[in-house]
């Protein structure tokens, strides 16, 4: 009976930390509005929303990279984007930690190290995991155009 009674706990145990691991890497949406207010110096979202020293963040997910209409994009970004990139969720992920590591890792994965120069117009990295997931589960809300 004393084995059974640990078994349980221990199964227990595991499903608990199991779901609180998937809970922790989900994204919170309301949280990631929150988080974006630190974008909106470069990136506009929303109804009427316009480029400015970044590209309209409307419609991200499932977009392919470089190519929102009306917006001069880095060379370097532009040429991930004609070398397949698309923004899912995890490439996002990844980009917002370091994108201008992502691009070039990206470039050079593909076979293209020799358009892995230059940088990204975007100097600001979302170090935080959590609000990383945030900042996507957010953009996910947001329509395109």
């Amino acid at each position: 009976m004393k084995a059974l009674h640990e078994v349980a706990i221990a199964v227990i145990m595991l499903v608990t930390s199991t779901v609180t691991s998937l809970a922790q890497q989900a994204g919170n949406a309301e949280n990631g509005a929150e988080v974006f207010k630190r974008c909106r110096a470069c990136h506009m979202v929303g109804e009427g929303a316009r480029n400015l020293v970044g590209p309209v963040q409307n419609g991200l997910i499932g977009r392919q990279a470089g190519t929102y209409e009306g917006y001069a994009y880095s060379p370097l970004n532009k040429a991930a984007g004609d070398n397949g990139l698309i923004w899912t969720e995890e490439n996002i992920f990844a980009y917002l930690a370091d994108p201008n590591a992502f691009l070039k890792k990206f470039l050079t994965d593909k076979g293209k190290a020799d358009l892995a120069v230059g940088m990204t117009k975007m100097p600001f990295r979302l170090i935080d995991e959590q609000e990383r997931r945030d900042v996507i589960a957010y953009l996910k809300t947001l329509p395109g155009k």
